[in-house]
């Protein structure tokens, strides 16, 4: 492992202890090696050969059966704002591990913007494991140092994207499913990605505020039990803090559960009866969500029933086995947290060359890729992966080119449109793709030329030992 030596920054410090990020800092969110290996490629006098790197996962995160794409509207973002400032580079050299870098790579990095192409599937679509999600074509030095930021934001919102819509499809097309996984997100800014991907992979709202008026929705909640228990103490009753909330928010929804959840939903039904309160919903947070909910719409026949605390699909799933009275649920937590999608990027052409890794679990397919995908009776049937230049594969084509020499060439996707395409994709995926138990992935066919160009370029590599 390399190390370097501690910095004294002196005056030309690029310090920010509060680490907010802003759209100039996009370039200096990378990790370490990127820089290193672009300022030896400059020094070696191959930073500008035409290079394709690809975006993908070897294998799906563990009980998952397809994933949702998502993320690619921040890509498309971020290769358009990358740009070093002549700060940034100040700060880089002042940290003295780049002593020996060629000249040339402070000037590359001074005049460099990203030049290159990009493919990618649209989001919303199911994807499987070696298929690409994205790719870079680009000058070498370009689609090296974008890795670490693409895969940060591709694999975060594919893994979201991927929990809503089988969240949606386990709880259906009539339940509520809010996002309310702020608290629980990495970090502020995952909050707001983790917002869009949910809303874009199947959920209807978000209870982030900024994420909300951000992305042009309304933001969606309820209350806390602290509200409840302030102006229960300060005012004398559960009854009238529900009283005192409804003055100013008429008829929004009631978290129940404080205190006696039965007790609470009785009297509301007795105002509810006779015509003194009006009432949307009532949630419940916590106790056995099946004879709770079970009771309460007893109490309450005609009001939604809305359930939150640490729910996932496989609860909502157990949940309505067990005959739940539940009409929508907050996700929180496991939404935006959980098993990583671990998205690798990787060179696979440099130069017109295909190039690949044979390192044992860590194989990848050499040479730049796309994705045909054939239906029969509206049903995913199968995806055959083969090189961008075969003529002879049947299906559709799922890359599509939507940057061309760093311009975009088309307006970003409303989420709506992201959304339905979310849910087309999974209804199309066979029952056995789509379940909770042990599903099967769909199948992904090697075509015959990727598997000859495969066996020439491990030929390839066998002769320089």
């Amino acid at each position: 492992m390399t190390t370097f030596p501690d910095v004294d920054y002196g005056q030309k410090s690029y310090q920010n202890p509060e680490l907010n990020l802003s759209v100039e800092d996009y370039s200096l969110l990378t990790d370490l090696y990127q820089l290193t290996m672009a300022a030896c490629y400059t020094g070696e006098g191959i930073e500008q050969k035409r290079a394709s790197f690809e975006l993908f996962v070897r294998r799906l995160p563990e009980g998952f059966g397809y994933l949702i794409a998502m993320g690619l509207a921040q890509a498309l973002e971020y290769l358009t704002q990358f740009r070093f400032h002549s700060t940034q580079i100040t700060a880089l050299q002042a940290t003295g591990i780049f002593a020996h870098a060629p000249e040339r790579f402070w000037s590359l990095l001074t005049e460099g913007a990203f030049t290159g192409d990009v493919w990618a599937v649209p989001e919303g679509t199911a994807v499987f494991a070696n298929e690409p999600l994205l790719r870079i074509e680009a000058p070498l030095w370009q689609a090296q140092l974008v890795e670490t930021y693409l895969l940060n934001t591709l694999n975060y919102q594919t893994l979201i994207a991927t929990r809503a819509a089988r969240l949606r499809d386990v709880a259906g097309e009539k339940a509520t499913l809010l996002e309310f996984g702020t608290r629980r997100a990495f970090s502020p800014q995952a909050s707001l990605w983790a917002a869009r991907a949910a809303i874009a992979g199947g959920l209807d709202a978000t209870s982030n505020v900024l994420a909300a008026l951000q992305l042009g929705q309304k933001p969606s909640g309820t209350m806390a039990h602290a509200l409840i228990m302030a102006l229960s103490a300060l005012e004398g009753s559960e009854e009238q803090a529900f009283t005192a909330f409804h003055q100013y928010f008429p008829g929004a929804p009631l978290l129940i559960d404080t205190y006696d959840t039965v007790a609470a939903a009785q009297k509301l039904a007795e105002k509810v009866n006779s015509g003194e309160m009006i009432l949307s919903g009532v949630r419940l947070d916590s106790g056995d969500l099946v004879s709770l909910s079970k009771a309460v719409r007893s109490l309450l026949p005609d009001i939604s029933i809305f359930a939150s605390g640490d729910l996932d699909e496989w609860e909502i799933q157990r949940l309505q086995k067990e005959g739940a009275e539940i009409d929508g649920y907050g996700l929180g937590t496991k939404l935006v947290t959980g098993s990583p999608v671990n998205g690798v990027y990787k060179l696979v052409d440099i130069d017109g060359i295909p190039v690949m890794k044979m390192s044992s679990g860590k194989f990848t397919y050499p040479g730049r890729k796309q994705i045909w995908r054939s239906f029969v009776g509206g049903k995913l049937q199968v995806d055959k992966l083969g090189l961008l230049d075969e003529n002879s594969v049947s299906g559709q084509p799922l890359l599509q080119l939507v940057m061309k020499e760093g311009k975009q060439l088309q307006t970003l996707e409303s989420l709506s449109a992201i959304r339905q395409r979310t849910s087309a994709s999974v209804t199309s995926l066979p029952e056995e793709t789509r379940r909770l138990e042990n599903p099967l992935s769909v199948q992904v066919d090697i075509s015959p030329s990727l598997q000859e160009l495969t066996e020439e370029t491990k030929r390839s590599y066998e002769s320089w030992k």
